[in-house]
């Protein structure tokens, strides 16, 4: 019988499966939020092997369903960039509970899955700093490359600025090697963006 860990992972990742949009990952095409959430959980184990169940939940489960909410249903200005977050980060939670109550977490497990997913109090819990680091990695490491591609380099490098000033110091080591494998013209983006 699978835990109910492996029966809340196995649904995220149904759920997910779900997801219309392909991503790229080394030799593999894949559901683009099925990929973001493997790939959240592998860099959550870099950052923090020993990670509490209802932060492996959270990490999970960030981008649980995104693709219902596209960004073009939000106006295309930074106010409605940020209404967008706001809302997916509620929506990600709700997703998040509606499973976890399935296989019978109870509800302060609950509350914290969805605390963390919303990132609530960022500076000063250090499980809700490890969820953004691990998002900042994926970023990194899947998501920088094609972006880079669509936007001017000043929006890029600026980006790069608020993304490192979101990590913490091992999140930082941990993005250093990934910014070491890089192509050339993205490393001197990251190195402008550090100063």
């Amino acid at each position: 019988m699978p835990t109910r860990f492996e029966q809340a992972l196995a649904m995220i990742d149904a759920a997910n499966s779900e997801d219309p949009h392909r991503a790229q990952f080394q030799d593999h095409s894949l559901p683009e939020c099925l990929l973001y959430g493997q790939r959240m959980t592998h860099w959550l184990a870099q950052l923090d092997p020993a990670a509490s169940e209802p932060l492996r939940l959270a990490v999970r489960s960030q981008h649980l369903r995104r693709w219902t909410i596209p960004r073009s249903t939000y106006p295309m200005t930074r106010p409605g960039y940020h209404q967008w977050r706001t809302t997916l980060a509620r929506f990600h939670a709700d997703q998040a509970a509606d499973i976890l109550r399935s296989v019978g977490y109870d509800d302060p497990t609950i509350a914290r899955v969805q605390s963390l997913i919303r990132k609530e109090r960022l500076k000063a819990d250090p499980e809700a700093q490890a969820l953004e680091d691990a998002a900042c990695l994926v970023f990194l490491e899947g998501t920088f490359a094609t972006f880079a591609s669509q936007h001017d380099r000043a929006k890029i490098v600026d980006i790069l600025k608020k993304t490192w000033r979101k990590m913490s110091p091992k999140g930082h080591q941990l993005a250093q090697n990934l910014v070491e494998r890089l192509p050339a013209d993205q490393q001197a983006m990251v190195r402008d963006a550090l100063g």
